[in-house]
């Protein structure tokens, strides 16, 4: 287990030990579909989308109205010029939980009638919403539709930095094995282990002199987990940030308890 404060750099390598995802996994990540998301078109009011995701190779299934400005918009034409644009909060309540930021940038399709019940249960796995059960209706009185981003290129901008991808590159990467679980992992971590997680920081992350620190799980991936410790005011009103890794990625549920239970009980006392 290594730990780092502040951020591990756009590579996410220590002693040339991978620590954290690369930018295509961290923009795979962000257009799964957990984090909110909102259609930029020319010409056209911004619009949040409700739910949204991914099929295999990255493109992103946006749930919209048919009555909607984009879907008025796009009447006539072969596909129209949007961004994606994807804002990823943390979950536990903190300042500026701002995590990151991603822009898929492509070009706007509808998707026919035949393909619906397929992104329909694609958009299910992140958002179970009723509005979903619309999209089977194929005798035209439907109330929703599916726009398909076709993938132009894909910005990132978090804690490791910054990245542009081509279309190659966004398509060659895979989302975090635990997108889908992450936020009730961290509001769990946050209510019940709190205590545990304060230990967990390393001697340079602790003032010396200052009131005992508030930490909060800020983020988790399969190389590790992000802390953000907090004391109270007035001692040290900026928190700092600190990257705890894994000794090995994890790929499944099985792989992080196992991580738990040794984070765990080296913090205990």
């Amino acid at each position: 287990m290594g730990a780092e404060i502040g951020h591990g750099g756009d590579e996410g390598r220590v002693c040339g030990r991978v620590c954290g995802p690369g930018p295509a996994e961290r923009a795979r990540t962000l257009a799964y579909g957990m984090a909110d998301g909102a259609l930029a078109v020319p010409g056209v009011p911004y619009q949040p989308v409700p739910a949204y995701t991914t099929d295999r190779d990255g493109r992103p299934l946006l749930l919209v109205e048919r009555a909607s400005p984009i879907v008025a918009a796009l009447a006539g034409k072969a596909d129209l010029v949007g961004t994606l644009r994807i804002s990823d909060v943390a979950p536990v309540a903190m300042a500026d939980r701002m995590r990151g930021r991603a822009w898929i940038h492509g070009w706007l399709t509808e998707l026919p009638l035949g393909e619906l019940r397929a992104a329909a249960i694609r958009l299910s796995r992140p958002h179970p919403r009723p509005e979903l059960l619309d999209l089977a209706d194929g005798n035209g009185r439907r109330e929703w539709t599916v726009l398909a981003l076709e993938v132009a290129e894909a910005e990132i901008e978090d804690a490791w930095g910054g990245a542009i991808l081509e279309p190659e590159e966004y398509a060659a990467g895979a989302p975090d094995p635990f997108v889908a679980v992450e936020a009730g992992m961290l509001t769990h971590l946050d209510s019940c282990h709190r205590d545990e997680l304060a230990r967990l920081l390393p001697p340079a992350a602790v003032a010396e002199n200052t009131p005992e620190p508030v930490v909060h799980p800020l983020a988790l991936d399969r190389y590790g987990l992000w802390l953000r410790r907090c004391a109270p005011p007035p001692a040290a009103p900026d928190p700092v940030d600190v990257r705890l890794t894994f000794a090995q990625p994890v790929s499944d549920l099985h792989g992080l308890r196992c991580v738990y239970r040794r984070l765990f009980a080296a913090a205990t006392p």
